[in-house]
């Protein structure tokens, strides 16, 4: 069977790689609008409503105006924007995120597709929270560093331009603490209060990892940092995109340095649990780690994936 498909935005970074995951596939028709009519309502919403599966790979407000143009009950829209992350009636598109999370993929006609940084924090403290580890009401704070990709077109250019001095360090952002991702972060790991969240953005093109400190103290009454790891293990046993490591991952530790952009050009996560020597409650640490490549699982792979899930194929068919 063959899927039109429609890319609404498909001129951006999210819709360019959208459309290089699908090329290759003999089951996907993909429909393309002519360049003089991008902004053409009446087009757009023609194309949206002859599609089986719609991309919305625009800024929020668009997204909306998007949204509100089709009437075709069997246009599926998967949105790319921070628009309908935590609205009712439209799944959130993290496959992996709890048992039921395909079926509820599968039967929706309107799907959000996570943001990169909310990708990696919820993955790795989501199964904590589930597993009783970290409190609804913990004190969490959280570091993202992320290639300059995640910034789109102008921040791309920017650094792709050379010359400026500024951009050759890592560049903290998101200063005044109301990150758009943060009420995805909160509603899909069931965190009742909001992290400290300070994302970076590096002098390289993408690649991303968040990292989550934890005092043991902070964490379930005699949990130790082989409770934590087993956590993870255990919520995504058989999951063929998450890869948890062993804790204190050997090859890691040797090298002494953390690489972020090791799942580039992939839909894989990896998940990390580094902890100090000793354990006591009291004065242990653990640091949580999660890398995956910011237009792939981050964006453009995850909606891919969300349509395989949607449309009952294989869930990695062109990942």
């Amino acid at each position: 069977m063959t899927y039109a498909v429609f890319v609404d935005g498909q001129e951006g970074t999210t819709g360019l790689r959208i459309h290089e995951y699908l090329a290759a596939r003999s089951d996907i028709e993909v429909l393309r609008i002519d360049a003089d009519k991008r902004k053409d309502a009446a087009e757009r919403a023609r194309l949206l409503n002859a599609a089986d599966v719609a991309f919305l790979c625009l800024p929020d407000a668009a997204s909306r105006e998007a949204a509100a143009m089709i009437t075709n009950p069997n246009t599926c829209l998967i949105d790319a924007s921070t628009a309908h992350r935590t609205v009712a009636g439209w799944a959130f598109g993290l496959p992996e995120l709890a048992a039921d999370q395909r079926a509820k993929i599968r039967a929706s006609k309107r799907i959000a597709n996570p943001g990169c940084h909310a990708s990696a924090f919820i993955l790795a403290l989501r199964p904590l929270v589930d597993a009783g580890l970290v409190d609804a009401e913990a004190l969490v704070t959280a570091t993202s560093i992320t290639g300059y990709s995640g910034g789109g077109k102008s921040m791309i250019a920017d650094y792709e331009a050379g010359g400026q001095a500024k951009l050759a360090s890592p560049r903290p952002y998101g200063l005044g603490l109301a990150h758009k991702h943060l009420p995805e972060m909160m509603s899909h790991t069931g965190l009742r209060v909001a992290p400290v969240f300070m994302p970076i953005v590096g002098p390289f093109y993408k690649g991303l990892t968040v990292s989550v400190p934890l005092h043991l103290s902070q964490l379930r009454a005699g949990a130790r940092a082989e409770d934590v790891q087993q956590a993870l293990a255990a919520h995504y046993e058989g999951e063929r995109f998450i890869r948890v490591m062993p804790l204190r991952d050997a090859a890691t530790l040797n090298d002494g340095f953390f690489d972020v952009q090791a799942c580039n050009d992939s839909n894989r996560v990896d998940l990390f649990v580094f902890a100090t020597e000793g354990q006591q409650q009291q004065t242990g640490q653990v640091m949580l780690m999660a890398r995956l490549d910011n237009l792939g699982k981050g964006a453009s792979g995850a909606a891919v994936q969300s349509m395989n899930v949607h449309l009952g194929l294989d869930e990695g068919l062109g990942l």
